[in-house]
């Protein structure tokens, strides 16, 4: 029988093009999350997201299949430009999305104004944790669900979920980025190109992989040096946040920011169900095909035994986590870093 305890949640993937979130649905995912091909997304890649008439084939091949596409409009438009983004809220309604996941409030403000039955979530990019901001959202532009900063413990976000008058989205599985979503300008000073208003973290025109003659690999962001790696050494994509520095009290080299680790919530499943989390995320429109496939079939598992009051079997995932190492990061207690 199932849980009387929480409802059944839904499972939100990510698909960087039309074949992964084909891949995505097939998997078993309730909903999907997109974004289009350019700095109006968070994730703006070569090679990556999607034109109009791909999604609209994609929203075609979703529902087809009972599942969702939620169309990311998550950056922050710079002074000048605000007509792109603009124009990616008509294009989301006029193609019938879902819900469009917005992070800016000019953004918000404009969807809610000019197509006020277009359904609107929160972006983690927001940065909204607090009751107070959240109701501001739902109350100025009908915000329907909030995707939580990774920074709250379960026990925060249950006592969130009965303050706030809307849905909760939380991630479970993938990057877990820094701990100030929305607010990172550390791209920018390396390269110019902003993660927030170009939507494009350490861009691969600027990553350099120099190996010496010792076989040491050295990762480069523009002219700074990210990391070093010994031969045999996982060497993950070279982050400013993620990378080692050299400092007098610590000569070997440290992570300053944070240790490149993923996020892996797969024992907490329960526990954020019944705090009241609507929808549970799993990161990763930059992964491929593989990934997406593993990683959604073994949550959609999960989730399914879960429902139907059985033990989950959890799939070993630590293959498919960043430097093959895994965390529950904040959610289990704010001393994990």
């Amino acid at each position: 029988m199932p849980d009387p305890d929480f409802l059944r949640p839904e499972l939100v993937c990510p698909a960087g093009t039309p074949a992964a979130l084909r891949t995505a649905v097939d998997a078993g995912a309730d909903a999907v999350y997109c974004g289009f091909q350019n700095a109006t997304n968070a994730r703006n890649f070569p090679g990556l997201n999607f034109t109009p008439a791909e999604l609209e084939q994609a929203i075609g091949y979703a529902h087809a299949r009972e599942a969702k596409v939620l169309l990311a409009v998550n950056t922050f438009p710079p002074a000048g430009r605000f007509d792109l983004w603009r124009d990616a809220i008509d294009v989301a309604a006029r193609l019938g999305v879902d819900a469009v996941i917005v992070g800016d409030i000019g953004v918000a403000d404009y969807a809610a104004r000019t197509y006020p039955d277009l359904r609107l979530h929160l972006s983690v990019q927001a940065g909204a944790s607090s009751p107070e901001a959240i109701r501001f959202y739902c109350q100025a532009f009908a915000v329907k669900r909030v995707v939580l900063p990774r920074i709250l413990t379960v026990t925060e976000i249950a006592e969130l979920h009965r303050e706030i008058p809307c849905e909760i989205e939380a991630f479970i599985f993938g990057n877990i980025g820094m701990m100030a979503e929305g607010r990172c300008s550390l791209t920018n000073y390396a390269t110019g190109l902003s993660t927030n208003m170009d939507g494009v973290c350490s861009p691969a025109a600027d990553v350099r992989y120099e190996e010496d003659e010792d076989s040491t690999l050295t990762t480069k962001l523009g002219p700074f040096m990210i990391d070093r790696f010994a031969c045999g050494e996982n060497a993950g994509y070279p982050t400013i946040c993620k990378g080692r520095y050299l400092c007098s009290s610590k000569p070997g080299g440290y992570y300053a920011f944070e240790e490149p680790v993923s996020l892996n919530l797969s024992a907490l499943l329960p526990d954020l169900m019944r705090a009241g989390v609507t929808a549970l995320k799993i990161e990763g429109r930059q992964r491929s095909r593989a990934y997406v496939k593993a990683v959604v079939s073994a949550f959609r598992k999960a989730v399914d035994d879960i429902m139907a009051s059985h033990e989950p079997a959890l799939a070993n995932l630590l293959a498919l986590t960043e430097g093959h190492k895994e965390t529950q990061g904040a959610y289990r207690s704010k001393t994990w870093r």
